[in-house]
């Protein structure tokens, strides 16, 4: 079964460039693991929600907001698609994201297929 796990970040919090990434034994543990047992099957870091741009449609108007579209403590900093037997495999993925383990959290939505 298929879920997207929606990273979450603390907003102010800790944001790590790919470098540091690449360089923390806790994400290279776990992403080789997830690599290994190939049930990632997309995915994409992104971009702080500064950088976002909400889109509204109100009538014919096209209104833009810089930002992401609502106020929170956290904001989505990625995701995956994974494709894992349950809901309870995903939890488990989801429980040992190092970005959980450091203050933020994973959502975990299934995809309609």
């Amino acid at each position: 079964m298929k879920y997207v796990m929606f990273i979450c970040t603390p907003v102010g919090g800790e944001e790590l460039s790919p470098e540091e990434i690449a360089s923390d034994p806790r994400f290279t543990e776990y992403i080789d693991e997830v690599r290994g047992r190939d049930i990632v099957k997309g995915g994409a870091r992104l971009r702080p929600s500064t950088d976002a741009t909400t889109v509204r449609v109100q009538g014919d108007e096209v209104l833009l907001s810089d930002g992401p579209f609502v106020e929170s403590k956290e904001y989505v900093a990625g995701f995956d698609i994974i494709d894992v037997a349950d809901l309870d495999e995903a939890i488990a993925l989801a429980a040992r994201h190092p970005a959980a383990l450091r203050g933020g959290s994973v959502e975990v939505r299934p995809v309609w297929e």
